[in-house]
């Protein structure tokens, strides 16, 4: 899928910004320029049967508890879903996962969760399907997109707590 054609063809506009592979939030910190949006993290998780499958987008410094948002969101216990399961479902490898990955979901067996606090966030950065580029993307665009790609999104205040950047001392 040539999601820039995807995005220009449907008139979503977007900021990008290509850079060294990142695979963690750390690494993104150091290696992709300053450009718009806020920053982003996404976790893609199953119930424990493995029946429901879900793509959690938090803030960038959020460790999200996944007891609770289970909890929250009525499941039986959460967990990180397997690589196999990753590209099966969304069609990328660790570390691309993306919210713009849904595209590849054409069943609509995902379910797009975001933190309430971010969705708040006027535009949102995100990997174009791979982790050597960043997109800075206006919130009605991902929200277009996401209607485009038969996704709906659940807006909860995803619990968790803040991780205080590494390297940074505070008071």
């Amino acid at each position: 899928m040539d999601i820039f054609r995807f995005l220009e063809e449907n008139g979503i506009s977007y900021e990008r910004c290509d850079h060294p592979a990142v695979f963690t939030c750390e690494e993104a910190e150091r290696l992709v320029p300053p450009m718009g949006g806020a920053k982003t993290k996404n976790i893609f998780v199953r119930d424990k049967k493995g029946k429901r499958h879900f793509l959690v987008v938090v803030g960038y410094e959020k460790t999200v508890d996944l007891k609770s948002l289970s909890s929250l969101l009525g499941v039986s216990s959460m967990t990180m879903a397997s690589p196999d399961r990753l590209k099966r479902y969304l069609g990328v490898d660790p570390g691309s996962v993306t919210i713009l990955a849904v595209i590849n979901d054409t069943d609509g067996k995902v379910e797009v969760v975001f933190d309430k606090a971010l969705w708040e966030s006027p535009s949102f950065r995100c990997h174009p399907l791979v982790n050597t580029s960043t997109l800075a993307i206006p919130k009605e665009g991902v929200q277009r997109f996401l209607g485009l790609t038969g996704h709906k999104v659940t807006v909860v205040g995803v619990p968790g707590r803040e991780v205080k950047p590494q390297g940074l001392a505070f008071s």
